[in-house]
């Protein structure tokens, strides 16, 4: 995983840095993002973006559960000397209260979670952000997923995203419209003969059903994006990115 959030080949863990970089000048310039505040990286990974924030002067805090990729943020933190606080835990563990001007989640984390789930992260969101805190995130739109299909192939890699060595991935898609939900199915086998199954759920949202959720959780939307780059909303987009207020 730490390995796939660095490649600057692909986008199968984080965005490239070009991109991110391009994500964090849109957000300080439009003032959602400013020096001084303190910012709650969730899912911060290697800390691609937390490193970013702070040198634009704001107290960050990364949480990942990935073990690996906050060894690596760490450890650029000290050789930058960046005063960054990098957590390793599952985001369902946070216990902040009112710690926070803006929690930040990028590249729809969200959406591999049930609503059920979701709606318990927003109240933690909720919960950690300071009176009339932001909320900066982004969620998928089926029509994202109804454009890259359903998957049904296999291949053979001599090393990539599953696993250093080579390998045999089965891939399947599962589509469930009654609740905007799909999952990918990746069996991998490795020449030993080790069987792995790995099955990723995605629950998607229009603009009406997350509005909805983040109503429900005590946030209001201040703004809306077709992506956190800040290209204009419009209806029909592969994302939808958003700044939400707490009320």
């Amino acid at each position: 995983m730490l390995k796939a959030h660095l490649d600057q080949t692909h986008e199968g863990a984080s965005r490239k840095t070009a991109e991110i970089e391009k994500t964090v000048s849109h957000l300080t310039g439009s003032g959602f993002l400013k020096t001084g505040d303190r910012v709650l990286d969730l899912g911060c990974g290697p800390g691609l973006y937390s490193s970013r924030l702070f040198m634009e002067g704001m107290q960050v805090t990364g949480i990942d559960i990935s073990r690996r990729s906050i060894d690596y943020a760490r450890t650029q933190a000290e050789k930058e000397q960046h005063d960054i606080d990098y957590v390793c835990t599952d985001f369902f563990n946070i216990e902040y209260e009112e710690t926070f001007d803006v929690v930040l989640q990028v590249y729809g984390e969200i959406c591999t979670f049930s609503e059920e789930k979701s709606d318990l992260l927003l109240n933690l969101i909720h919960r950690s952000l300071n009176d009339e805190g932001i909320f900066i995130f982004e969620v998928s739109t089926r029509v994202l997923r109804m454009r890259e299909g359903l998957k049904n192939r296999w291949y053979v890699s001599e090393g990539g995203f599953w696993r250093p060595g080579r390998h045999l991935v089965l891939e399947e898609g599962f589509d469930y419209p009654e609740n905007e939900t799909w999952l990918n199915q990746y069996i991998v086998t490795d020449e030993d003969g080790t069987v792995r199954t790995y099955r990723l759920w995605l629950h998607d949202y229009s603009l009406e059903t997350i509005s909805l959720a983040l109503e429900q959780s005590g946030f209001e939307v201040e703004q809306v994006w077709n992506s956190l780059l800040g290209e204009p909303y419009r209806k029909g987009g592969d994302w939808i990115a958003i700044a939400a207020r707490k009320v």
